[in-house]
């Protein structure tokens, strides 16, 4: 995944609470510099795919099929 406003790749560590549309958070690593960094939480409206695709509807809301 990629963060929208900062352009910084995100690996994503709990795959599970991404594709859970009733998560609002992921949890994961930036990519940035050489050493690891620390794992966090970040909200999944900044994450995209780092095409710059958008996460999918069934991702993110929990009522989209309504």
């Amino acid at each position: 995944m990629q963060n929208k406003e900062t352009g910084i790749l995100f690996k994503v560590t709990d795959t599970e609470a991404l594709i859970n549309p009733t998560e609002s958070e992921a949890t994961g690593q930036h990519q940035a510099g050489q050493e690891e960094q620390p794992p966090e939480s970040v909200s999944k409206a900044q994450l995209v795919f780092p095409s710059g695709e958008q996460l999918p509807l069934c991702w993110v809301d929990p009522d989209y099929r309504q």
